[in-house]
């Protein structure tokens, strides 16, 4: 997992606007800030269909790139990029036998295995709780 660093930024009266310093032509929009980081981690997936990886640059190096934005009321939210390796590893879990029901009955409605709706809800869960505004 590679972390990416976003600029948001919102003009009065339009949608939040997401941007990535790394990532020329990466951006998306948001109408509410729970909004913000879903979209932006779909933009990098978007993005990243038809590119090449890249490396992210250091906070120090975007704060300084976007300093004018910063101080007209941007802010920067880490975006956390989840690839997939292509292969899979069997893992051992131990769970409380009620949330092992919870889990099975969620993945049935979903029609997707446990391990499909486990990978799923983990990476809902990083990409919904890993970004953090800077």
């Amino acid at each position: 997992m590679k972390n990416y660093i976003a600029i948001v930024h919102k003009d009065e009266d339009s949608a939040w606007g997401v941007s990535f310093p790394d990532l020329p032509g990466c951006f998306s929009a948001a109408d509410t800030l729970d909004e913000i980081l879903p979209n932006a981690c779909e933009a990098l997936e978007l993005w990243f269909e038809d590119r090449p990886d890249v490396t992210p640059r250091s906070m120090a190096e975007i704060r300084e790139l976007v300093a004018d934005e910063l101080a007209a009321g941007a802010f920067l939210l880490v975006v956390p990029r989840v690839t997939n390796a292509g292969r899979s590893v069997r893992v051992n879990l131990s769970l409380d036998s009620g949330i092992l029901e919870a889990i099975d009955a969620a993945a049935s409605l979903h029609k997707l295995t446990r391990s499909a709706f486990l990978a799923m809800a983990a990476r809902n869960e990083i990409q919904g709780a890993h970004g953090r505004s800077i």
